[in-house]
């Protein structure tokens, strides 16, 4: 008897754990230290449990005694994976097609580059290839900004440079902007603030038509960074209440953590939206590069306000070995008339 009512409460405690790990914002919960870090990898966790799985019938199979509880544990992470996955398959698991693209329309590129690993002239080569009008490249000193601005240059694509380090100590509190010099003139607005352990750049156009470009970067949810981390998320909402926002950058959150911090069920980030969710791009791993995308974290976003259709999304893949751990994205704009 006694050891049936462990078995229950075993079975209990594994399912409230699941529960929460599968949708952490039902208990709101999403950005809470070791929930946080286990729904950033979806994938990654509907893999281990498929493999729970199968080791628990084998092992029922072989105890008669472990058989019902090896089953009901079994069954526990079966469903489990099972509506992980479902939630993925909502948010897409990749979609690489772009409309073509009109006169109008902008091409945005992000690219955490821990620390300009990857070389100005492959982050230069990307841009070009992309027809990139905005480049957002968080822990990318200003140096390597420059020289990719003056690669760009020389390959037909003037663009204008704009750098924000906390130190020089660490590359990984610089962070890097680029754009095209066909958006017009744009400054770095000193008053909009920023993200509190590394910088996030928020221009405005000096002409007050352009859209605000903000380059992002909270930091990441470490143990002793979480306040920080929840911080920097509430800030960058408050920056997209604006009409007029493209925000591109490393968010060190996935689509679950940011829950809660849109203006209403339709937008993601105060008035902005994801585009990978948008494209159906939103389960594919931008982080890190040394596993699958499909099991990796979606951390790096492009977000945008109503007014913006996005008209193409990609998680570039080739360049995994390039040096940095994130996987650059290209999103295709398309003002909306």
């Amino acid at each position: 008897m006694f050891r049936r009512i462990l078995a229950a409460l075993l079975l209990i405690l594994v399912a409230v754990f699941l529960l929460v790990a599968a949708w952490p914002q039902l208990f709101g919960l999403q950005r809470t230290f070791v929930i946080a870090q286990l729904v950033a990898f979806r994938g990654s966790a509907i893999a281990i449990a498929f493999i729970g799985v199968i080791a628990l019938i084998v092992l029922s199979l072989l105890s008669r005694s472990f058989r019902r509880l090896g089953s009901s544990l079994a069954l526990l992470l079966l469903v489990f994976a099972l509506v992980s996955a479902a939630v993925l398959a909502t948010r897409g698991f990749g979609n690489s097609s772009f409309s073509t693209k009109g006169r109008s329309d902008i091409t945005v590129m992000s690219w955490n580059t821990l620390g300009d690993a990857p070389g100005a002239e492959a982050i230069a080569r990307l841009a070009l290839d992309s027809h990139a009008d905005i480049v957002t490249l968080p822990e990318t000193t200003k140096a390597t900004a420059l020289a990719v601005a003056a690669i760009m240059k020389a390959g037909g694509k003037p663009m204008w440079e704009r750098t924000v380090a906390f130190d020089q100590i660490s590359k990984a509190r610089s962070t890097s902007v680029l754009t095209s010099v066909d958006l017009g003139t744009y400054h770095v607005d000193e008053t909009a603030g920023s993200t509190t352990t590394l910088p996030t750049i928020v221009l405005s156009p000096d002409d007050g038509t352009g859209p605000v470009i903000v380059a992002a970067h909270p930091v990441a949810p470490i143990p002793t960074e979480m306040p920080h981390w929840k911080a920097d998320l509430a800030w960058l909402s408050t920056i997209c209440e604006s009409k007029n926002v493209i925000v591109a950058g490393d968010f060190n959150s996935t689509l679950d953590h940011l829950a809660g911090f849109g203006a209403d069920a339709s937008h993601t980030l105060g008035n902005c939206t994801d585009a990978a969710l948008k494209t159906g791009n939103a389960a594919v791993g931008t982080w890190p590069t040394a596993i699958p995308a499909l099991l990796g974290a979606p951390i790096d976003h492009v977000m945008v306000t109503d007014n913006w259709r996005v008209t193409g999304m990609r998680v570039v893949q080739n360049l995994d070995t390039a040096g940095s751990d994130h996987r650059p994205i290209l999103v295709q704009l398309q003002p909306r008339s």
